[in-house]
């Protein structure tokens, strides 16, 4: 069934219960806001700490939504972009554009105004939604889309190229439209991450947002009782798809905006939340305040935070050692996917698979995995391959890019460019991206392992390897290693620390910057080639 009758039952079952939650902690007036006083006041979500939507006000809105829009021409097919920060209009938005069959088309809200008009014009949108983070972008670029007719503005201060969201949907059925919708039916276009050059327009169906809610469901056992906190920005796949899984149980999450670490442990206190999903910048963060003695865990309840886990990126090992030695009880998975797998979940650790932390996991709930070598045949177990996953998540396309698609996708399997393994037991380890791997003197060299062992240095908060030219050797491994406030490192004792290391692994250049990641936390690696690749850089001492 499509993913909106999801959002019809728990109406049903569920109206009056709380859905969802959004915390706005950079807001000093703390005040409790319902959706009909928000809508009275005409108040924009900056002004209030917290604001809630219960099932029925949700799936009412998304009504209204579904109903302004096809009131305007929209049909089934159409796509309609999403330009919002996290916030309760963000998701009834969404289910109210798949209910009038569009296709809900999310944009990564650091798009600069070419890149929004790039997205837009690749995934033929002629709708857009966006809030007032966005009417200087929008504002540039809206006499350069012929082919957007419509302007939907979700704020205070409309700006006159647009049209008020709020006012007109709120004059609008909140009953659901009688549109048709199958399980085959497209969905959703996702636009890649964009780390390795201009995103690409990823096309799901409806039957793989629905296995996504079975997948996070299956991995994590949420409950009706669970609440879900969500941190990452909507947009991506991986915050949507791991609150599916809440939305199969009809569970409450809560929507923070912030990633401060007082912040997130306060909303877990307060709000109850029993899973947590971080990036791991945000988990080490978390655990240098308490070790700084800036958060006191005794002055919280967190008896009922029951899960933590982490997606989007290698997980170094040690990381989840310390995060077991502050938090013991908590259970620990992590997920590996891609937006072109509907995100998190084609593979996971598990979580009764503690032990063997450092790997990836296992084939998800209802995926398969094989690790290919460059003719797409199985490698033996323990060797270095191209991890391909095969599943009802995948995406049906590159959507305009037939090339693009023929080269990911055969027989009905995804092939990831990530570069993997699998030990003794069936378990799989992250090695690299096939693109990421550097050739050094005809040896391959992995940056993740790489990462992973410079990560358990205890001055270091976050690092990047990458290959630079060398007229030997073709390429050298150069890490670019970001130093914890307060320590101080030089080029002598990362090189001191690294001879645990074989030597043909060890990093030629060291080089003390700020690692740059992108909002689902992906080391930005293009734009650290685009900085230190070519150029004579120095390697320096400097203190955090």
């Amino acid at each position: 069934m499509p993913i909106t009758q999801l959002l019809e039952q728990n109406a049903a079952k569920y109206g009056d219960e709380i859905a969802l939650v959004e915390i706005n902690p950079e807001v000093q007036e703390i005040r409790r806001v319902t959706w009909k006083e928000y809508e009275l006041i005409e108040s924009g979500s900056s002004e209030n700490y917290r604001r809630e939507i219960t099932w029925s006000v949700f799936n009412e809105k998304a009504n209204r939504c579904a109903n302004l829009l096809i009131s305007r021409g929209i049909k089934k097919g159409d796509k309609v972009g999403i330009l919002l920060m996290n916030g309760l209009e963000w998701l009834p938005v969404y289910f109210g554009i798949l209910k009038t069959g569009a296709l809900a088309v999310p944009l990564n809200y650091r798009y600069t105004s070419d890149e929004i008009k790039y997205c837009v014009e690749l995934a033929d949108v002629n709708t857009v939604v966006f809030g007032p983070e966005f009417i200087g972008r929008m504002e540039e670029i809206c006499d350069k889309l012929p082919s957007v007719k419509l302007q939907f503005y979700v704020g205070d201060n409309c700006p006159t190229f647009a049209e008020n969201y709020l006012h007109l949907a709120a004059n609008y059925s909140s009953t659901a439209p009688d549109i048709s919708i199958s399980d085959d039916d497209d969905a959703a276009i996702y636009f890649s991450s964009g780390t390795t050059g201009f995103p690409k327009a990823i096309l799901h169906r409806h039957e793989a947002l629905m296995h996504s809610c079975r997948v996070e469901q299956n991995h994590h056992k949420q409950t009706h009782e669970d609440v879900f906190l969500c941190i990452p920005p909507l947009y991506h796949t991986g915050a949507k798809m791991h609150w599916f899984g809440s939305l199969l149980v009809g569970g409450k999450a809560v929507l923070l905006k912030g990633v401060k670490p007082k912040n997130i442990i306060q909303t877990v206190s307060e709000e109850h939340c029993s899973i947590v999903w971080l990036l791991v910048p945000w988990a080490q963060d978390i655990l240098d305040a308490i070790d700084r003695g800036d958060i006191d865990l005794s002055q919280y309840n967190l008896s009922q935070w029951r899960l933590m886990h982490i997606g989007a990126q290698p997980v170094p090992p040690s990381l989840i050692k310390r995060w077991k030695k502050v938090f013991p009880d908590h259970m620990y998975d992590t997920n590996y996917g891609l937006s072109e797998s509907i995100g998190p979940g084609c593979v996971h650790l598990g979580i009764e698979n503690i032990s063997k932390v450092g790997a990836i996991g296992v084939a998800g709930y209802g995926w398969n995995v094989r690790i290919v070598d460059e003719n797409r045949q199985t490698v033996s177990r323990g060797e270095v391959g191209e991890l391909a996953v095969n599943g009802p998540g995948v995406m049906k396309c590159y959507y305009k890019d037939q090339k693009a698609t023929d080269e990911v996708l055969q027989d009905g399997w995804l092939y990831t460019g990530d570069m993997a393994q699998e030990d003794e037991d069936g378990f799989i380890y992250l090695v690299d991206r096939k693109k990421d791997v550097i050739i050094s003197g005809g040896e391959n060299l992995y940056p993740v392992q790489i990462e992973d062992f410079l990560r358990s240095n205890p001055v270091i908060k976050d690092v990047a390897v990458i290959g630079l030219p060398d007229h030997r050797l073709g390429e050298i491994a150069a890490a670019i290693i970001e130093v914890k406030p307060g320590f101080s490192a030089t080029t002598e004792d990362i090189n001191e620390f690294c001879k645990d290391l074989p030597r043909y692994k060890r990093p030629h250049k060291i080089i003390f910057a700020d690692v740059p990641r992108n909002p689902t936390g992906k080391i930005e690696k293009p734009k650290l080639r685009k900085i230190y690749c070519g150029e004579s850089v120095v390697a320096s001492q400097i203190k955090g």
